[in-house]
């Protein structure tokens, strides 16, 4: 056994510790078969994906089983896998102006043919939101040496009773609020409205802006001699607009600054003690900054509710990209953009372990010697690519030097009928929703 895929053995055995017996055997091979690329192979074919490692076609249903009813759960093994990366010391966290870093997002896995899907996601190929598995994120963010690297802390499925995208982001950002330690801020984008964020009590934040928006001073006016009280602060234009013609200017801002960023001077104005548009002063105030940068054509307008400098707030803000490999290694990577399983429980638990695998083979990668693909391959990097393709040339079958808790569990099964008389003869059921409850 070679010292890459001992490693690899070793860190899923210890993953896979607190797992039931059996279970934990067949989960390994499932892990396995996503780390190695079966499943890019198999198109998204499960059984054929696990076949492929070599397996014999007991081991097989027993995987595929472990998927479909296994006892265990993505939460408790996120857990897991965050304490062993901070127990190796590797993985260290970023800071900026005295605060870590922590991304939240959205992704989806599309399945435009599955029917009777009520969740949908937006996909920017088509312009227009698909049938598709939406899936909530949340990740501190840091580094292995000079590799930038999110930690997977929480991973949450839209509820049945409450299938919207918008029910979905409040309780990500209700689930990011309890994690946040003292000194770690939230960093989001343009796709959570901050009315959700001031709403789900988020006590630290930084939230891209729309180029429209708006907001109201958190004070009141001087109030006029004459007419009713005032409710409202003056209304805040941090960029100018048109409409119908006529240009809207900007609202002076309260303090400019400036800082440099690859050389480049990039300028920012700043708006200090804001409100919601439609708030009234003593609701949550906020600050919004815009950040000109002369590399781009749009500014960039980051809303948080923190004392921060503009370099601290830019260098937070682009902390949240990392959070966007962690999809892309389970999707592009190991293939689980495309799936083939259509029970009501498998088709979210297979998106969930293959979100589980990308995490887990992007850190591998990392941390590992860097590993060619060829002689061809004369400046490799620690990608996962390259290690999904070496993984891809082991042979799984006789993979000895298990713990002696990962076997097949040895149930008695003589007290069950047998031959015909085990068959369960019942009849077809009649709607497509029980009948999914029987396949995987």
């Amino acid at each position: 056994m070679s010292a890459t895929v001992y490693r690899v053995t070793t860190l899923l055995s210890s993953l896979l510790h607190g797992v039931p017996i059996g279970t934990n055997l067949a989960m390994l091979h499932l892990l396995f078969m996503l780390l190695s690329g079966r499943l890019l192979e198999s198109r998204g074919a499960v059984i054929p994906g696990l076949a492929a490692l070599g397996l014999p076609d007991d081991a097989v249903r027993r995987a595929w089983a472990a998927l479909a009813y296994g006892r265990w759960a993505v939460g408790p093994l996120l857990a897991r896998w965050e304490q062993q990366v901070v127990a190796e010391g590797r993985w260290q966290p970023h800071v900026h102006g005295g605060y870590r870093p922590v991304a939240a997002d959205g992704v989806g896995f599309f399945r435009p043919r599955l029917q009777h899907c009520a969740t949908r996601h937006y996909s920017s190929q088509a312009g227009k939101a698909l049938p598709a598995l939406p899936f909530g994120m949340v990740a501190r963010i840091g580094s292995v040496g000079e590799q930038r690297l999110p930690l997977p802390v929480r991973l949450l499925r839209a509820a049945p009773d409450e299938p919207s995208e918008s029910a979905l982001q409040q309780r990500v950002l209700r689930e990011a609020a309890a994690v946040l330690a003292d000194d770690e801020v939230l960093v989001i984008d343009g796709g959570f409205p901050l009315a959700q964020v001031l709403a789900a009590g988020v006590p630290r934040f930084v939230v891209r802006g729309a180029q429209n928006c708006t907001a109201r001073r958190a004070t009141l006016p001087p109030q006029k001699p004459r007419g009713r009280p005032r409710q409202y602060g003056e209304v805040v234009r941090p960029l100018p607009r048109t409409r119908q013609g006529q240009l809207i200017p900007a609202t002076p801002p309260d303090r400019t600054d400036s800082f440099l960023v690859d050389g480049y001077l990039v300028r920012v104005h700043c708006f200090e003690n804001l409100v919601l548009s439609d708030a009234k002063p003593g609701a949550p105030p906020f600050t919004c900054l815009v950040l000109f940068d002369p590399r781009y054509q749009a500014p960039l307008l980051l809303l948080t509710n923190l004392p921060l400098t503009g370099a601290v707030a830019y260098a937070l803000y682009r902390d949240r990209w990392p959070i966007e490999q962690w999809p892309l290694s389970a999707k592009q990577m190991i293939g689980a953009g495309r799936q083939f399983v259509f029970a009501p429980d498998s088709r979210q638990r297979l998106p969930e372990v293959a979100l589980l695998a990308g995490a887990i083979l992007s850190y591998l990668a990392a941390t590992a010697p860097v590993l060619p693909t060829g002689f061809w391959d004369r400046a490799p990097k620690a990608t996962p690519g390259r290690l999904r393709r070496v993984l891809r040339r082991v042979d799984y079958s006789p993979l000895t030097g298990l713990p002696l808790h990962f076997r097949k569990k040895a149930s008695p099964t003589s007290h069950l009928p047998k031959g015909v008389l085990g068959h369960r003869r019942q009849k077809r059921p009649d709607s497509l929703d029980e009948g999914l409850r029987l396949a995987a």
